[in-house]
């Protein structure tokens, strides 16, 4: 029996492999993204905490450099938040960026995996017809001199 070899199975194994990387590629997107998110509510919590301080402060005995620098503190803290938030932002545009590609890839490697599939389907009908009229063949042969005898 033949053996079915699929023309492009090079570019199929190509096909998979761009769809490995690009599935790393994803994966390490996501964990930046998550990083950063981790890093902005570290921000949030440092912030909370120098608003309880300021807050005591205030209401404790009142001692107004230590008010000031808290609030130099927040508002340095308002300014990391905030390009905190612009990471997040390309982190996210980046995960979204590398999920889409792994999308594309995943369906083209599907393209060509039903195309191998339909290659293999058609091979194994050919074989079959083969396989068929080598009985046939057989069959006749075997009927035709039995006839003759």
């Amino acid at each position: 029996m033949a053996k079915f070899v699929y023309r492009m199975q090079n570019i199929l194994d190509i096909k998979s492999k761009l769809e490995n990387q690009a599935s790393i590629a994803y994966g390490q997107a996501n964990a930046k993204l998550q990083e950063e998110n981790e890093k902005l509510r570290q921000l949030f919590l440092r912030k909370s905490g120098y608003e309880a301080q300021a807050k005591e402060l205030v209401n404790g005995k009142i001692d107004v450099s230590e008010i000031q620098t808290c609030r130099r503190a927040i508002e340095s803290m308002k300014t990391l938040i905030r390009r905190q938030m612009l990471e997040v932002q390309v982190a996210e545009k980046n995960a979204e960026a590398a999920r889409k590609r792994l999308t594309e890839l995943m369906q083209d490697r599907k393209t060509h995996e039903k195309l191998r599939e339909n290659a293999l389907e058609e091979f194994m009908r050919e074989q079959n017809y083969e396989d068929n009229k080598v009985v046939d063949e057989l069959v006749s042969y075997t009927y035709g001199k039995k006839e003759k005898e």
